[in-house]
């Protein structure tokens, strides 16, 4: 168990700014106290970002680039796709992240957000490297308003399949005294997450702190993850229990 730094939850982030809104915008958007990093941000994602039709898609594609650390050729980019913190992100090639995503880097650390070659993340989804790296990787699929979020990592393979409203949900929160909303006793986390390649989880399931899934996995639909998933195990139900295995 290792607890959080209280600096990776927003509300301390945001208590902590009051004294400078701008500061606090900067910190949390672009992650650089650059105003020049400030204004081609604004301009970009202000003018760009909820541009339809084909304009909006190759203004995008033709401008975008210049955001990341590194960027592939052949990314989409649809409309009103919230990004934070894009120099700590690598992007691979032939990426699509469909209308009305988040991502945000901004905890990701020295290893950043990185998705690999042809993922595909589906309309609606949220991924938030709050307090560790996110790794996605090559030709992944995340359904549509799935949410992934990093508390001390998360590591999804090549080729996972996800149906939509999947989570992988990090980091839990003190609950001992009875005094203090659990709100304000602090975080902590029990490990990163894993999910192994080839894997395939059905709409609704959950993986939860500090779980690692194998090889080959079929997770059921509204599943809660709990506990490690050995290799092309089919597990299902709440808590989430292995019924056979793959042949």
């Amino acid at each position: 168990m290792k607890d959080l730094d209280s600096g990776t939850i927003i509300r301390e982030r945001l208590r902590r700014g009051k004294d400078s809104p701008v500061k606090t915008y900067m910190d949390m958007t672009v992650g650089s106290d650059s105003y020049v990093a400030l204004l081609r941000y604004e301009l970009l994602t202000g003018l760009l970002g909820p541009l339809p039709g084909a304009a909006g898609f190759f203004l995008r594609k033709l401008f975008y680039p210049g955001l990341f650390k590194s960027v592939g050729k052949g990314l989409i980019i649809g409309r009103n796709v919230v990004l934070r913190h894009t120099q700590n992100m690598r992007i691979g090639r032939d990426v699509t992240i469909d209308d009305n995503c988040l991502i945000d880097a901004r905890g990701a650390g020295e290893e950043g957000l990185a998705i690999d070659d042809g993922v595909i993340i589906n309309r609606g989804c949220t991924i938030q490297a709050k307090a560790g790296p996110i790794h996605i990787g090559k030709r992944t699929s995340l359904g549509a308003n799935s949410v992934i979020v990093s508390q001390d990592g998360v590591d999804i393979g090549e080729a996972v399949l996800t149906a939509g409203n999947i989570s992988v949900s990090t980091g839990l929160y003190h609950t001992e005294r009875l005094d203090v909303p659990v709100m304000d006793q602090g975080a902590y986390t029990t490990g990163p997450v894993r999910i192994g390649k080839f894997s395939w989880l059905g709409s609704g399931a959950t993986v939860l702190d500090g779980v690692s899934l194998g090889e080959g996995v079929v997770i059921g639909a509204g599943a809660v993850v709990n506990n490690d998933i050995p290799d092309f195990a089919v597990a299902v139900g709440v808590p989430c229990k292995v019924i056979r295995y793959r042949e």
